[in-house]
């Protein structure tokens, strides 16, 4: 073999390997390291007096974390359901080969380019009562017009998932759309043999031959929600008072703000094990439908 077959062999194992490795070696280190300093002492700097359980007693007694996992639990429901099902619906109009799909999928996809700080600013514009929606309904005559949503207790975690649907649709549907352009045409040509309509044959045998797709789409957008920071800063920071308030923003609240850097880092491995109940059931699944296959 020559030197440079060798080297046509070795070069794709350095361009992958090493920053592999770096990669990994990055997030277990800093990962055990966190988990190591929420048993500590640490205030403003580490200190590593053995604490035991009591910052996790802390957290899980506190009011913020509550609020904050309420709100999380209403954020995720409503972003997972309304972003799959708008998803969902695009992607089957899209499959119905309609002119201009190129046009239509780069429109849907494009809020996914813009940053959650970007989405954030723009949609606290449009659902400011003295900027947006309210003032233009105003303005063309419609007085009695009211949406304040964005500094209404009660309705304040929506507007996030207002903006987060927005931007997450364009990505569940070209997931989704890829899913039902993978089924077998003969799957389509049988159930038009049989006489089954559009809705039945989605509903019947396209939407349980992608269901795999569906699982996982779930699952990354469960992820997206479980780790949105800067929407909540960027749209409402939070607010009013912690009616909008997610783990991630109350973890950082104690590390940077208040300085309680073991409560914090407590409150970040809470959250790290809310990630690993979502994925590490959705990795036996996948293994178990491997093994189902071979």
């Amino acid at each position: 073999m020559s030197w440079r077959d060798r080297w046509d062999r070795i070069l794709p194992q350095l361009v992958i390997w090493p920053p592999l490795l770096i990669s990994c070696t990055y997030v277990l280190a800093f990962s055990a390291w966190t988990v190591f300093v929420s048993f500590t002492r640490s205030t403003l700097l580490p200190e590593y007096s053995w604490a035991g359980w009591r910052n996790y007693t802390a957290m899980l007694a506190s009011r913020n974390w509550h609020i904050a996992y309420t709100n999380l639990f209403i954020y995720s429901f409503c972003f997972v359901v309304l972003t799959m099902g708008i998803g969902l619906l695009l992607a089957v109009l899209i499959d119905q080969r309609i002119r201009g799909e190129n046009i239509y999928r780069t429109i849907f996809l494009y809020p996914l380019a813009v940053s959650f700080v970007v989405t954030g600013t723009v949609w606290g514009w449009l659902l400011n009562p003295s900027l947006g929606v309210q003032k233009l309904m105003h303005d063309l005559g419609w007085t009695s017009f009211k949406f304040e949503w964005l500094i209404d207790r009660d309705m304040a975690i929506y507007t996030i998932v207002i903006a987060g649907v927005w931007q997450a649709s364009g990505f569940a549907m070209a997931l989704l759309l890829a899913g039902l352009r993978s089924v077998d045409s003969d799957l389509y040509k049988a159930a038009q043999i049989d006489g089954s309509g559009a809705l039945r044959t989605y509903r019947r045998v396209i939407f349980p031959t992608i269901g795999p797709i569906f699982i996982a789409v779930m699952v990354m957008l469960l992820q997206f929600a479980i780790k949105t920071y800067d929407l909540v800063v960027a749209l409402t920071a939070g607010g009013p008072g912690l009616a909008s308030t997610l783990p991630t923003v109350v973890v950082y609240d104690f590390m940077f703000q208040r300085g309680e850097l073991a409560r914090g880092s407590a409150a970040a491995v809470m959250l790290l094990g809310s990630l690993a109940f979502v994925l590490v059931p959705y990795g036996i699944y996948r293994r178990w439908k491997r093994r189902s296959y071979a």
